[in-house]
């Protein structure tokens, strides 16, 4: 601008003078250049059609799966490192947990490998035994269309045998932790001559927890014709000398995400467990909160349709869009949400693009989304222009570890939400049922009910008027009843909501099993943690490799626990438990029952008994051929 100005009141002096500021405005245009191009590169960017799966070169089996889980466009990782890798090439992905790299690296692996060879194609290193269950089970649902495929996960502290059976028969891909993949190929158990591709996945991690040795050895074990793919959030100059060594010229990608989200939100997460809890959840908030407008997403574009529908059924306005609505349909649908005739819309990430209406007050993730820029985007949808709003995640208890990294990602803590109690609800319903009576009598025209309620009474005058009333209230209500029970289904326990809990020493009998000894135990972990019931559960059943139908009841206080189990576990099993982590917290296992409390139709058992040694557990058999033995007395079958 000032070149330009000069040269304009410049422009009648001297020819030489002229010419030098003619070269000094080209030398200003030359220097902007960099800024002028990153400009229009962005815009181009910006304008650049989204691709979706169906253009990247996958099969149309896994298309198929892709479009029956919701799956409609591919994050930036996804893009890139799908092409090169069903291109042939390495990869090095540096992209945070969470932006949708599993998919990324799964999918375009898993549709190179062929069925017919009935042996390990696919080896996916993972730093814990909880990503490797998550990869894996990633991986069995990306390849449902895939007729015959086998996926096996391999961690510590799950038995070989476990793991040797599926290996004997043979399975086409492998996710692990480094060091049971090293025993397992030291034992000759898992042969890799015919891998095809070796996945790294969080190699920063993996480092931190002192693994860089156990990968190299594994590297080194893998063939030398192999394609690899290396993903981590960070490159330490390890994996960077890790990468050097063993790819062959990869491709590189980077993937940075928006994470801010504005401080107008509130967030919280609720805890659930499966479709019917989490149904039941959304129903309790949405009859006690107060909202203008709410946003639901959901994963696919089925659960919109059939969650509208249930919502619908519960007397909540909702209506599902997603991309098999048509665009007539989707803009009459938005036009009556925005005038307020539509409270609730349920959608998907894509049908809920270019969406902005003023009146929305909460954000609901149903499903939780696949990366943290997507929450992001999703709860972008309310607090805006200075607004206040409120999202809510619903989170079951295996994906904690993306509540977790939306945590990080985002740099914000989520606070836990506590459903409400039956007594809110029921006063709630009760405040509303009245409401709905006065409203009645003020705004709707009662005269021929009034006559016909005149007429019964004066056939049947021993009836009062209010029995009359009470009876047509309840022919209204219909089967649905007006109050809710005070117990609800927690993880398959009954717990009661709003209860003083008091620390009771005394166990509780098993309900299938009063013959079974047991005994109550303290464990240092609360609310003050945020555990929850599943949380222990999940916990004792993988490390006692105990069956659940033999974890008693788990009370929870703000800093300690309690859980009863069978009174003959092991001490070494015991043990164990006490230096197992739950929520970043160690057990600390100690035995709170007493000699007279212990649980058992057989008689007391002394407490100081020396307990059995060697790893036991509960079998899973006696429950279906000797569960007719062992309610009359006997005890169950151990199993070393």
């Amino acid at each position: 601008m000032h070149c330009q100005l000069n040269v304009r009141i410049l422009c009648n002096q001297n020819e030489k003078t002229l010419s030098l500021l003619v070269r000094l405005r080209s030398q200003c245009i030359i220097a902007l250049f960099p800024y002028l191009s990153t400009t229009m590169s962005d815009t181009q960017e910006n304008n650049k059609p989204q691709a979706k799966f169906s253009d990247l070169g996958l099969s149309d089996a896994i298309l198929k799966v892709l479009d029956s889980i919701g799956y409609e466009t591919p994050s930036p990782i996804q893009e890139q490192c799908i092409a090169y890798l069903l291109n042939g090439e390495d990869v090095i992905g540096q992209a945070q947990t969470g932006t949708g790299k599993t998919a990324a690296f799964t999918l375009p692996l898993i549709d190179q490998i062929d069925i017919k060879l009935n042996a390990p194609q696919l080896l996916i290193l993972a730093p814990t035994r909880e990503l490797a269950i998550q990869v894996s089970e990633a991986v069995q649902t990306y390849a449902r269309g895939m007729k015959g495929f086998h996926v096996l996960p391999i961690y510590g502290g799950q038995s070989y045998d476990v793991q040797l059976r599926p290996l004997k028969r043979g399975v086409h891909a492998v996710v692990g932790t480094p060091g049971r993949v090293m025993d397992h190929i030291k034992r000759g158990t898992l042969k890799l001559d015919n891998l095809k591709s070796f996945v790294l996945d969080e190699a920063d991690e993996m480092l931190k927890m002192g693994f860089i040795d156990d990968i190299k050895w594994v590297m080194e074990s893998i063939p030398e014709e192999r394609q690899i793919a290396l993903f981590s959030a960070t490159m330490p100059s390890v994996i960077k000398k890790v990468a050097e060594e063993f790819l062959n010229q990869p491709k590189i990608v980077k993937v940075k995400t928006k994470t801010e989200t504005a401080t107008t939100i509130t967030q919280k997460y609720c805890m659930v467990g499966g479709l019917s809890q989490k149904l039941e959840a959304l129903t309790r908030i949405l009859e006690v909160i107060t909202f203008d407008a709410m946003i639901i997403f959901t994963k696919t574009k089925t659960m919109t349709i059939e969650l509208a529908e249930k919502l619908s059924a519960r007397g909540f306005s909702a209506e599902a869009i997603n991309g098999d609505i048509q665009q007539s349909q989707r803009e009459r649908i938005i036009n009556n949400y925005k005038k307020g005739k539509i409270d609730i819309l349920i959608a998907t990430d894509v049908a809920a693009r270019g969406l902005d209406v003023e009146r929305i007050s909460h954000v609901v993730n149903y499903d939780i989304p696949h990366d943290p820029e997507s929450y992001v985007h999703r709860i972008g949808r309310t607090g805006r222009a200075g607004r206040t709003g409120e999202a809510i995640l619903f989170v079951s208890n295996r994906e904690r570890r993306m509540l977790s990294t939306i945590e990080r990602v985002t740099r914000q803590k989520i606070a836990p939400l506590e459903l409400p109690t039956a007594k809110i609800i029921n006063a709630k319903r009760v405040e509303t049922f009245k409401q709905n009576i006065a409203q009645t009598i003020n705004n709707q025209n009662l005269e021929i009910f009034e006559k016909l309620v005149a007429e019964f009474q004066a056939e049947n005058p021993e009836i009062e008027s209010s029995k009359i009333a009470s009876a047509l209230a309840f022919i209204a209500q219909g089967s649905e009843p007006l109050l809710i029970s005070d117990k609800v289904q927690s993880f398959g326990r009954e717990q009661m909501q709003g209860e003083a809990k008091t620390l009771s020493t005394k166990a509780t009998p098993l309900k299938d099993y009063p013959q079974i000894p047991m005994c109550r135990y303290r464990i240092e972990v609360g609310n003050n943690n945020n555990v929850k019931p599943g949380n222990i559960l999940g916990a004792i059943a993988n490390e006692a490799d105990m069956d659940s139908e033999y974890i008693g009841s788990i009370q929870i206080f703000d800093d300690c626990s309690t859980i009863d189990l069978p009174d003959e576990m092991p001490n070494e099993v015991l043990e164990m438990l006490q230096k197992t982590v739950v929520c970043g917290k160690r057990l600390n296992m100690t035995e709170l029952t007493e000699k007279n409390n212990k649980t058992t139709t057989g008689g007391n058992r002394p407490s100081n008994k020396k307990r059995t040694t060697g790893r036991k557990k509960f079998s899973k058999n006696h429950k279906r051929g000797d569960e007719k033995n062992n309610r009359r007395g006997k005890k169950p079958k151990f199993s070393r």
